[in-house]
């Protein structure tokens, strides 16, 4: 019998199946996890349920980058020290934080919010590629920085076909990742030689 299937109380397993709800979380972590916090004074606990409770709320997208932020803008697109001129393309969030946590890159960024994907039902339309593609008229380089396994590649292809004609170059990161690495997995060295060595973007 598996130890999770016993709860001493419903609020218990209440909590247990809210933290098992999120990925990569089984059920023993789970446990763990509740019983950990268990442990804590109950104003930490409402703490870190505040703070939980608060991404419902308190945070937004920003209007130009779709990059997680406070308000309107986030903190990236709102500095003018940034190379406004440059937007580098990714997949998710992450990615962002990956790129920014090398110091290699002092552009701006698009979040596409995914990638083109016909198993899982993901096309250019689910994308922020229409967004992307206004934000290129007024640019001099965009950095496809995706994932280089097929959905990836596809994904780069088609914006590159989106935004050949406006005469912006397109590059994307040297090779210096494994083939279908993700960025977030990447360490800070290799990511940040593969931004500075990024090549013209060969459909």
């Amino acid at each position: 019998m598996n130890p999770t299937d016993n709860y001493p109380s419903k609020a218990l397993r209440d909590a247990v199946e809210a933290i098992s709800s999120l990925p990569g979380v089984g059920g023993r972590s789970a446990l763990r996890l509740a019983l950990h916090l268990l442990k804590q004074p109950a104003d930490k606990i409402h703490s870190f349920a505040a703070a939980v409770d608060n991404l419902a709320e308190g945070v937004h997208y920003c209007k130009t980058c779709m990059m997680i932020a406070d308000g309107d803008r986030c903190d990236i697109c709102a500095d003018s020290r940034r190379d406004h001129d440059t937007i580098c393309v990714v997949e998710s969030v992450r990615d962002v934080m990956s790129i920014e946590n090398t110091g290699q890159y002092h552009g701006v960024y698009h979040v596409l919010g995914g990638i083109i994907s016909p198993i899982g039902g993901v096309g250019p339309s689910d994308l922020t590629i229409r967004e992307l593609k206004e934000r290129v008229k007024a640019s001099t380089e965009v950095i496809l920085a995706l994932s280089g396994d097929v959905e990836g590649e596809t994904t780069a292809f088609y914006i590159y076909r989106q935004i050949e004609s406006t005469g912006c170059r397109v590059t994307t990161l040297a090779r210096g990742l494994g083939f279908g690495d993700e960025l977030e997995y990447a360490d800070a060295l290799t990511l940040g030689r593969s931004i500075a060595g990024r090549q013209p973007f060969k459909p």
